[in-house]
């Protein structure tokens, strides 16, 4: 396995394929889910850009020219923040370590150390809570190209559309473990989303396959 710590050793954008892979199955915590999560997201983007660009390039598939624009307009606010998102997540973790291995041992140093976890924890949570935002933004612009994109592109939305399922599921999970570990009125709004966010995941990705089924057997 790769020789890679995470957090500020490397950006993981800057690696290769191979070097990210090899970092995200060596035992370091970092990278991790939620890293893989925005890592997905990106590669969303990516695919679905593409199936855009294919759409605008023919006028064969005018119908879908707005779904197509409409995508490039979401992947413009998306695409390097999904980058940016994959880092901070293991350094959003980095930090929450480096806040437990804080001295305790003074009642100002004990509480100094439960503030900078606690603070540290509330931001690891808000990371993903990002990506997941910004995955239901992909996922609601690839409905309208999964309906009338350039149909020989059709299963490429398919598998943006489970790719950035994926991230937003993912990154939940991540939200959710990090909310679990603070008092129930840090993260309020983000305690009281997820689920439905999930759910709405589910619905869209699911109108998203249908059409992409429906286009395939036709």
């Amino acid at each position: 396995m790769g020789g890679f710590k995470g957090g500020g050793a490397m950006n993981w954008m800057e690696m290769s394929l191979q070097q990210f892979q090899d970092a995200l199955a060596s035992k370091n915590p970092t990278p991790g889910g939620g890293t893989a999560a925005a890592v997905a997201l990106g590669q969303a983007c990516a695919l679905t850009r593409m199936v855009a660009r294919l759409t605008l390039a023919n006028d064969k598939w005018q119908t879908g020219w707005n779904a197509a624009e409409e995508a490039e307009l979401v992947i413009e606010s998306v695409y390097q923040r999904a980058g940016d998102l994959a880092q901070l997540d293991s350094d959003a973790f980095d930090g929450v370590m480096d806040a437990f291995r804080m001295p305790k041992t003074s009642d100002e140093e004990i509480q100094l150390r439960r503030e900078s976890i606690r603070s540290n924890t509330l931001f690891a949570a808000e990371v993903p809570y990002e990506t997941v935002l910004l995955g239901m933004k992909l996922l609601s612009c690839q409905v309208a190209l999964a309906k009338n994109g350039n149909a020989n592109a059709v299963s490429d939305i398919g598998v943006a559309s489970l790719l950035a399922s994926a991230a937003v599921k993912g990154a939940l999970f991540n939200v959710e473990i990090n909310l679990q570990s603070l008092p129930a009125d840090m993260g309020v709004e983000m305690r009281e989303k997820c689920s439905q966010l999930r759910s709405e995941c589910s619905e869209v990705s699911r109108s998203i396959m249908h059409a992409v089924h429906e286009r395939l057997s036709s």
